[in-house]
């Protein structure tokens, strides 16, 4: 008979088991702990949209509409695509929904985001984002929550030293369009030496040569004109709101010219975190003020700020995430009815505590199992004679160090299993050294 292959994982995908799993899990949990700090409501949309959402949200010309975004047409006709990154489809739901009557509205969200690009160490085409959102708040202040929200996210996973906040301002409407204007001049003035791609942003998105990696575009965008000679007194006013907030709170962060966000609807504040510690991908978190979105979405004119993260970025920087605990062991004995032991799992997992139960083996290998799973505390369940009969047994026993005195674990597991001993278990000590007899009752 042929041979039957087996599929292998597609590039640019991963399968999250062990230790990376256990960092993975670590950014979620600490994500969603922070965000409730800041009264950030839990939102989860789809994970593909109308093609239209993200072509108009992220523009035409951006290389994530161009060159990278999955779209395929469904049985109906209809033009789709997996998401490639979060605050458009929220923006879409903003409107769609009628969230306008919480406005202002602070949620977050997190999972995967589809991209296809070149995989590399910390990038992938199915990745991760966590992300946060104010709609509705045109005030600095706004800009400020989401930032020390990130800047506490980032301590309370350990990994904010050798972590900066990049800061800059793309003013209002009249600030841009003047600098705007200032930049398309100096860089017609040096057409001759930009690059292909440059050439054609240059009529459409010029901001983003600023940001150019190709060496030929570097001087010419270091030596083009600041946008500090542009702002309006209502602009400088909105971002000396925003640094004397993050100052207030304690979050450091340095000013970048250079950074830019592209599209004509960002406003006011762009910022990103990098690091030196992931190489060539050294952004882990970033965002800016969007007060143009929704109106390109076909909304009114509506504020909003917000920021994403990867997971997979953040989870590279971390110290690796201690293993889950296991409370105890339960360990069938040779002589025991095997439904007595489901029955005493059951109850302690009832009761809150993890239990690790082996499948199969004696009792010598379930203990050897428990020992390489770093349990300590172990539950053997036998048979023991009560009246003429036998009743199930019960013994608490220690295989290493743990930080749970066994006393204190055996008024644990008589707690937990009360309801269901008829005799004996006077005291914790009788558990840890003979053994009780119990009597299931039905339930």
């Amino acid at each position: 008979m042929a041979r039957i292959e087996t599929p292998k994982r597609i590039r640019g995908t991963q399968d999250i088991f062990g230790e990376e799993q256990r960092r993975f899990a670590h950014v979620i949990a600490t994500f969603e702990r922070v965000r409730r700090l800041y009264c950030f409501q839990r939102v989860d949309i789809p994970v593909f949209e109308s093609t239209a959402v993200f072509a108009r949200s992220l523009g035409e010309t951006t290389d994530v509409v161009s060159k990278e975004m999955y779209t395929f047409e469904d049985r109906g006709g209809d033009s789709l695509t997996l998401r490639p990154e979060f605050t458009a489809g929220i923006a879409r739901a903003y409107l769609t929904e009628g969230w306008q009557q919480y406005a202002p509205l602070k949620i977050a969200t997190h999972g995967p985001v589809f991209r296809y690009e070149r995989p590399q160490k910390g990038r992938f085409r199915q990745f991760h984002q966590i992300d946060a959102e104010v709609i509705g708040a045109s005030e600095p202040a706004a800009d400020v929550e989401l930032l020390v929200l990130a800047d506490q996210l980032l301590r309370e996973l350990g990994i904010a030293d050798g972590v900066t906040l990049q800061l800059n301002t793309l003013g209002d409407a009249e600030t841009r369009d003047a600098w705007r204007a200032a930049l398309v001049a100096h860089f017609e003035a040096h057409r001759a030496v930009l690059s292909e791609d440059s050439l054609a942003r240059l009529d459409k998105n010029p901001l983003r040569i600023l940001d150019s990696k190709d060496p030929r575009d570097r001087p010419v965008a270091d030596s083009a004109p600041d946008i500090d000679a542009y702002l309006t007194p209502e602009a400088r006013a909105f971002f000396d709101a925003v640094t004397a907030g993050l100052d207030a709170a304690g979050v450091a962060w340095t000013r970048n010219a250079r950074l830019v966000r592209g599209l004509d609807y960002y406003r006011h504040t762009a910022f990103e975190f990098v690091t030196d510690r992931l190489g060539a991908q050294g952004t882990v978190l970033a965002g800016g003020r969007y007060d143009g979105l929704i109106g390109s979405l076909g909304g009114p004119e509506t504020a909003g700020v917000g920021w994403a993260a990867g997971i997979e970025r953040l989870a590279m920087l971390l110290e690796e995430p201690t293993v889950d605990q296991v409370d105890i062991a339960v360990v069938t004995e040779n002589d025991a009815d095997p439904l007595d032991a489901v029955r005493v799992v059951a109850g302690l997992r009832r009761s809150g505590l993890s239990v690790a139960a082996a499948f199969a083996g004696n009792a010598k290998r379930q203990v050897e199992r428990a020992r390489r799973a770093n349990v300590t505390e172990v539950l053997f369940v036998g048979r023991v004679g009560v009246d003429g009969g036998t009743a199930a047994s019960l013994k608490l026993g220690k295989i290493g160090t743990g930080p749970v005195a066994l006393e204190d674990r055996a008024d644990a597991v008589l707690k937990a299993l009360s309801a269901d001993i008829a005799v004996g278990a006077d005291d914790a000590a009788t558990l840890i050294g003979t053994g009780i007899a119990l009597i299931w009752r039905p339930r």
